[in-house]
């Protein structure tokens, strides 16, 4: 059986699709700000917190599972009522999050904390749809541009996030409160902006409308599954390597406000070459791209194990935060355009669930490379570096894979 898309708008019609790209900008500007927060403080929260500092960054594992196990209700939640629902549960996520981690900080209870760290994962599942938004109506030579777009708000959060901890972090009695009262503040006032965004509910299914190739014949369809794998090694490893960085910086003597810009540095250079990564997939192919993203990655964990001068550090981060948009915004686009738009539903949740249960690997396993192997951060910094090499294999060569294979009729 033949399946016929739903026929995309003329790139004279991306009105609409512009304004939803600048209300998703918006969203990712400020709400997005709450991630580089949580994650600049959540690790050394949780090593003041735990009772063993192998578990310092479980608070930031239990956002990333809790994105896991909500992508798939999110993606159906959007899928029936709207893009606006789904959003609108992320941010009511993201506020609990903040107000019961809060809480957790209040009464020194790190099992409330991490409760608080679950919640926060739900806003960060619905902010992983964002970019999957901004391609729902935007033509087919805008749809790489929207999403680097949207992508791109990342810049603004970059900034807010870091300075908000150094203006917040200290700004009580128990150390990181005020961040996490910030971040209720942020998802309350942010949700409003997504009352001006304008994308369609999908239309309930006919009885004989198609109903799409099921998970696993999605799966293993070779396009798909290579945008899965790569995103999955290119999120899974930024998170790897971010997460145990602010523990790296001042385990190797720096200052929180040290580790603030450090991580800063990240963020920005994860979403400031949005600005132009659609245009460079239009231009030269969304492999490429993604393979240079995976090139970029490699270069990151070469400049950590040079040292841990605080300007390996700087390096080493703006590398791994230029290599993860390459990789993922590349391995989006490919997904995007791999798929039917009645299998929207199934395929972006299935997605998430894949790369954040690998992103959650990823930072389960940070703290205990950081902290439990070795006998000092140097030892622990190098572990961490030396863990993506593999994966790093294991992408390349499932791109190498797609590019080589004999083209499909």
């Amino acid at each position: 059986m033949t399946m016929t898309a739903a026929p995309l708008p003329s790139p004279a019609d991306d009105s609409r699709a512009k304004r939803n790209v600048a209300v998703l900008v918006a969203a990712q500007a400020l709400l997005g700000a709450q991630m580089p927060m949580i994650f600049t403080i959540g690790g050394l929260a949780g090593q003041s917190l735990a009772t063993n500092v192998c578990l310092a960054t479980l608070p930031i594992s239990l956002i990333v599972l809790g994105s896991m196990l909500t992508a798939t209700p999110i993606s159906a939640i959007m899928q029936k009522w709207g893009r606006r629902a789904g959003f609108l549960i992320g941010s009511a996520g993201g506020a609990a999050g903040g107000l019961i981690g809060a809480y957790g900080l209040y009464l020194g209870s790190f099992p409330i904390f991490l409760l608080g760290s679950f919640l926060t994962g739900i806003y960060m599942s619905a902010q992983g749809f964002y970019r999957f938004a901004a391609a729902d109506t935007a033509s087919e030579a805008f749809r790489p541009k929207a999403i680097s777009y949207v992508m791109a708000g990342g810049l603004i959060s970059a900034v807010i996030g870091p300075q908000l901890v150094k203006a917040t972090s200290q700004a009580f009695v128990v150390p990181f409160m005020g961040t996490y009262l910030a971040v209720i503040a942020i998802n309350v006032i942010g949700s409003l902006l997504f009352f001006f965004i304008d994308i369609p509910k999908p239309e309930a299914p006919a009885a004989d409308a198609p109903k799409g190739r099921t998970r696993w014949e999605l799966i293993t369809t070779p396009r798909i599954a290579v945008a899965v794998i790569c995103a999955m090694v290119s999120y899974a490893l930024m998170n790897l390597v971010m997460t145990s960085t602010p523990l790296a910086v001042v385990g190797c003597g720096y200052t929180e406000g040290d580790a603030a810009d450090v991580v800063t540095s990240h963020v920005l250079a994860m979403f400031a070459p949005s600005f132009f990564t659609g245009h460079l997939i239009a231009r030269f192919g969304v492999e490429k791209i993604v393979a240079t993203g995976l090139v970029i990655l490699a270069g990151a964990g070469a400049v950590a194990l040079q040292g841990v001068d605080i300007g390996n550090f700087f390096i080493a981060l703006i590398l791994l935060g230029l290599g993860w948009n390459f990789g993922f915004i590349g391995a989006t686009t490919m997904l995007a355009g791999a798929h039917e738009p009645h299998e929207r539903g199934r395929m972006q949740g299935l997605n998430d669930l894949l790369v954040f249960g690998g992103v959650t690997v990823a930072s389960l396993a940070s703290g205990g490379l950081m902290n439990c192997s070795g006998g000092s951060p140097i030892e622990g910094w190098t572990a961490v570096n030396l863990a993506m090499g593999p994966f790093l294999v294991l992408a390349g060569g499932a791109l190498i894979w797609l590019v080589l294979r004999p083209k499909e009729a």
